[in-house]
């Protein structure tokens, strides 16, 4: 079957790496790149043999099937409708949308309009999340019965020369922001989430950026940037969360997860490779790991093409990410009101990576 036309909205950061990787993912054809700046999308269309256009230009092209939609979290409802709306499926970075009213506005189009919407991340489809997952399903640690998921770092304003977004109402914040990676590879492993509750905190109300052009300047902190929770999923596990801003180190590992029989210790969830370890602390053997290093960001496009063409459920999708989208809601919502809140999507636990895509 012929290739699936890919044209792609917002050539910031993150766009250099899922260009790199659609010219070499299976099925997947580059047709066009369009940012709301005309020398972005120059300047990410250099090299790539495809054109930059507004994005009215690259919606209106027959040869496009899917859009990738890599814009700020703030536009990603927007833009998101602008392509459904233009009869084209749809797949974003992470979040799915800054708010659950929007996120759910978008699923409804898509539904209307008999298109898909996939999302990242696809980082639990990398061979480190996989191993995981072909373990957990094995049997190797028993019933899973409880774990940890863990990010804490001191803030993107060190490294990022405009952070302004990742402190912004709506759309800001570390749950935000790092939570999709954490609790869509929990998912994977344990299958949807059914209650959670939380606390949550501001230490500070600005952010002095310190690299860049900006150096020095001040951004204000609009979200609560500690938030701890507990997730109790629909299998029965019970799993601690801590994502932070606000934290210069610790020694706590991502991603944990307890059963009656042992425990797994599992890479970082915003990487596709890495070992996974079980109660004993030594390596999964080498027969019993899943390989794929590097960083694949597109793996869940490729996998969405392939869906598309082999008419099958695709794994990174628009109802996992809104599952994801609606827990980070709830425990915001939680830490708000110091309720426990009951989560009202559904979402099918993501078949495992089993083939090669085609």
């Amino acid at each position: 079957m012929s290739d699936i036309g890919i044209g792609l909205i917002g050539c910031g950061v993150i766009s250099g790496i899922y260009l790199e990787n659609i010219a070499r993912l299976p099925g997947l054809a580059l047709r066009a790149v369009a940012d709301a700046k005309p020398e972005a999308a120059e300047a990410a269309a250099a090299g790539q043999g495809v054109p930059a256009l507004p994005v009215e230009a690259l919606l209106a092209r027959d040869d496009i099937d899917i859009v990738l939609n890599l814009t700020i979290p703030a536009a990603h409802a927007p833009v998101g409708r602008q392509v459904l709306e233009a009869g084209k499926h749809l797949y974003l970075e992470k979040p799915l949308s800054a708010t659950i009213a929007e996120a759910r506005g978008l699923a409804d189009l898509a539904a209307e309009r008999g298109l898909r919407i996939g999302c990242a991340p696809d980082t639990f489809l990398g061979g480190g999340h996989q191993t995981a997952r072909a373990l957990l399903d094995g049997g190797r640690i028993g019933t899973p019965i409880g774990g940890t998921a863990t990010m804490m770092v001191a803030g993107h304003e060190r490294w990022h020369p405009n952070p302004d977004f990742y402190y912004s109402d709506p759309g800001g914040g570390a749950l935000m922001d790092m939570g999709p990676y954490y609790l869509t590879a929990l998912i994977n492993l344990l299958g949807p989430v059914r209650e959670v509750a939380a606390l949550s905190s501001r230490p500070r109300d600005e952010r002095r950026i310190a690299t860049g052009e900006r150096a020095g300047e001040t951004v204000p902190v609009e979200v609560d940037t500690h938030v701890l929770g507990v997730l109790a999923f629909e299998s029965g596990a019970l799993v601690q969360i801590a994502m932070s801003f606000d934290v210069i180190g610790h020694w706590h590992s991502p991603l944990e997860i307890y059963g009656t029989d042992g425990s797994m210790r599992l890479p970082d969830p915003n990487r596709f490779d890495g070992e996974v370890e079980l109660t004993e602390g030594d390596p999964v053997a080498a027969a019993d790991r899943a390989y794929g290093e590097g960083n694949w960001r597109g793996l869940g496009l490729a996998d969405m093409a392939a869906a598309i063409r082999e008419d099958r459920p695709h794994r990174a999708s628009g109802a996992l990410a809104l599952h994801v989208l609606e827990v980070i809601d709830a425990l915001h919502r939680a830490a708000d009101t110091k309720r426990t809140i009951t989560i009202e999507s559904e979402c099918d636990r993501p078949q495992p990576l089993e083939t090669e895509l085609t």
